[in-house]
C-alpha cells in the first residue's frame, strides 16, 4: 500500500467525520474490534473504521510497522510502542492470550491484518477464535476484500439467467507442485465459481498449473484498486501468455476468479481424462484413478480403462 508523505492532512477531514458520523455509536468495553483496512487504495477505509483506530485502547496488527505508517497516513499517531500488539501467523495463538488479559480489564481492542479484511487468508481467525471461547465479544467492522472486489467485476452469471452465480472461496493453493496439481485436478469438478489467491513469486507456476483446465475461463485481478490495476478475463490456458504479454504482469498481488463450468456439471470423460493425466505422473495406478473417480465422479472402471491406455500409449511413446 503507497503511503504519501502529505496523505495525513489530506485525511484530516475524514478522521473528523467519522468521529462526528461514528462517535454517537455504541462501543462496548472487553471487545475485540476486527477491522477490515484498505487493500491498496488509502480512500477506501470506512468512517467507523478510522473512529475505532482512533479511539482503541490498543491496536493488534500483523505488521506494527505497517500499521503504524497507515495510522499516520490517516493522522492518528499511536504513541507508545505498548499499543500496537503483534498478532501474526507465526504467534497468533500466544498473542491472543495477551490480548485477552487485556480484554478482561475493560479494553476496546482493534484487529488488523496488513490489508482488507482479518481472516480471509490473513491472520484473524485464530484470534476471533480465541476471544470468543473466552467470553469476550468480537464485533466486525466490514470494508475492503480483495475477493468480492473481485467478484463484483468479474460478471458471473449462473445459467439461469433470473439469479446469480454462486461461488467457493479456496484462497491460496499448495505452494508445492505435487500438491497444487491435485488441488486444480479437483478443481476441474467444480461447477460453481472459485476464488483464488495468489503471490507475484508463484504467479507464472499458478498459470501453468491452471492451463489443464483449457477454455474454462478465469478473471485476474492485478494491483486491485491501486495505481496499475488490471482485470481481464481469458481462457485458462491463456493466463500464462497473459502474464507475459507485458513484462509487469508477473508483479504485483492477485485475486483470480475461475468461472462455472460450462454444461451440466464438468464431470464428464474430458474431465476424467484431464484429471487422469494430471495425477498418474504422481501417483501408482490404482490411486490415481480412486482420486480422478472421487474428483470427477466419473465411473471407476471406465476410468481405470483409460488410465491403461494412457499408460501404455506412454510407455509406446519411451
Amino acid at each position: 500500500m503507497s503511503l504519501p508523505a502529505a496523505s495525513a492532512s489530506l485525511f484530516r477531514t475524514a478522521l473528523q467525520a467519522a468521529r462526528d458520523a461514528a462517535g454517537s455509536q455504541d462501543y462496548p468495553q472487553g471487545t475485540l474490534y476486527v477491522v477490515a483496512t484498505p487493500i491498496g487504495n488509502l480512500a477506501d477505509v470506512t468512517l467507523r473504521a478510522l473512529h475505532v483506530l482512533d479511539m482503541a485502547d490498543a491496536i493488534a496488527c500483523e505488521d506494527t510497522r505497517h500499521t503504524q505508517s497507515m495510522l499516520r497516513a490517516y493522522g492518528i499517531d499511536r504513541k507508545g510502542g505498548t499499543q500496537l500488539l503483534a498478532v501474526h501467523q507465526h504467534n497468533e495463538a500466544e498473542a491472543a492470550q495477551a490480548v485477552i488479559g487485556r480484554l478482561a480489564q475493560g479494553e476496546r481492542i482493534a484487529y488488523v491484518s496488513d490489508a482488507g479484511t482479518p481472516g480471509v487468508s490473513d491472520p484473524g481467525a485464530r484470534l476471533a477464535a480465541a476471544v470468543r471461547a473466552a467470553g469476550h465479544r468480537v464485533l466486525p467492522l466490514p470494508g475492503a476484500s480483495s475477493v468480492t472486489t473481485l467478484i463484483s467485476a468479474a460478471g458471473l452469471v449462473a445459467a439461469d439467467a433470473d439469479d446469480y452465480s454462486a461461488f467457493v472461496f479456496t484462497g491460496f493453493l499448495p505452494s508445492k507442485a505435487t500438491e497444487r496439481d491435485g488441488a486444480v485436478g479437483r478443481l476441474a469438478a467444480e461447477p460453481r465459481a472459485v476464488v483464488l489467491l495468489e503471490a507475484p513469486h508463484r504467479i507464472e507456476a499458478l498459470a501453468r498449473a491452471l492451463a489443464v483446465l483449457g477454455a474454462r475461463r478465469i478473471t485476474v485481478g492485478r494491483e486491485l484498486t491501486k495505481q496499475f490495476e488490471e482485470i481481464d478475463t481469458v481462457p485458462c490456458d491463456g493466463l500464462a501468455a497473459w502474464l507475459g504479454a507485458k513484462e509487469q504482469r508477473t508483479r504485483g498481488e492477485f485475486a483470480l476468479v475461475l468461472h462455472p463450468a460450462a454444461g451440466e456439471g464438468a464431470a464428464g470423460a474430458d474431465e476424467g481424462e484431464r484429471v487422469l493425466r494430471l495425477l498418474l505422473p504422481e501417483l501408482p495406478l490404482k490411486g490415481a484413478v480412486r482420486l480422478a473417480a472421487e474428483i470427477t465422479g466419473a465411473p471407476r472402471n471406465a476410468l481405470y480403462d483409460l488410465a491403461l491406455r494412457i499408460k501404455q500409449a506412454q510407455e509406446q511413446d519411451d
